[in-house]
């Protein structure tokens, strides 16, 4: 373990500037608190390097992190200078530095999965990632103009969830619909039918749109199947774009049987 009193340190004024970049543009990931730590350690191994508040040292779920990690890796700070780098204003005391996992697009897409479009609030994309991997999505596709899914609000609204599944950013739509071997099923209150009538198919890949604006119009006419949920429109003109997600994906998981 090193220890580190200067923030004129080198590796602490990496760590700043890493912090300060947003987080489109970072090639590493920061992992803020005990829970989104024990979730990298449990799903991808040791980080590059993990950064702990020294008054939190003997911190019990602190300290079994640290058990994990090669002491190499571990910088201790100071509690003030901790507070610096961490992206939470009430921190845990201990954070990671992770490489940011950047999956190549598989070459036909055949499997149940998510296409997220624009997703605007990183609350609301974290939600989803987190509602997607507990429905046993293990792939999500994040058209370009989604907010980052490596955001700390992203990553803490998805509360470990990014790291069981498999990330695609930056997607266009001319670059994977020729790759789906499933059919696209996009959420629209426009010539669609009920959730609830009919049989949904038990591999297709789900599109979930923009906040304010829905899912794209070359999307929606792409789409063999367009979905509504029934609800009170004359009281609510339409659902959150989470809860939306979580009510198709459990309803197909309930129609087919899934447990666990």
């Amino acid at each position: 373990m090193k220890h580190i009193t200067s923030d004129q340190n080198p590796q602490i004024k990496q760590l700043r500037m890493l912090r300060e970049r947003p987080a489109r543009q970072r090639d590493r990931i920061l992992l803020d608190g005990v829970h989104l730590c024990q979730a990298w350690l449990q799903h991808h191994g040791q980080p590059e390097c993990a950064v702990v508040a020294q008054g939190r040292l003997e911190q019990s779920d602190i300290a079994a992190i640290l058990a994990l990690i090669g002491a190499s890796r571990i910088l201790c700070v100071p509690d003030v200078l901790f507070s610096r780098l961490s992206e939470v204003e009430s921190h845990q005391g201990i954070l990671f530095v992770a490489a940011r996992p950047v999956p190549a697009l598989p070459d036909l897409v055949s499997e149940n999965a998510v296409w997220l479009d624009r997703i605007q609030d990183p609350g609301n994309l974290g939600t989803l990632i987190r509602t997607a991997a507990a429905a046993g999505i293990r792939r999500l596709f994040l058209s370009r103009g989604t907010a980052s899914a490596w955001s700390p609000k992203a990553l803490r609204a998805g509360q470990g969830g990014h790291f069981v599944v498999t990330l695609h950013e930056e997607i266009m739509p001319e670059t994977l619909l020729p790759r789906l071997a499933v059919p696209l099923a996009a959420t629209t209150l426009e010539q669609a039918r009920s959730l609830y009538d009919g049989a949904l198919p038990q591999q297709c890949v789900w599109v979930f749109g923009n906040e304010g604006q829905g899912v794209d119009p070359a999307l929606l006419q792409a789409a063999g199947l367009r979905i509504r949920i029934p609800h009170e429109q004359d009281r609510v003109e339409s659902l959150n774009v989470a809860v939306a997600a979580a009510l198709c994906l459990f309803e197909q998981r309930r129609q087919h049987g899934a447990v666990g």
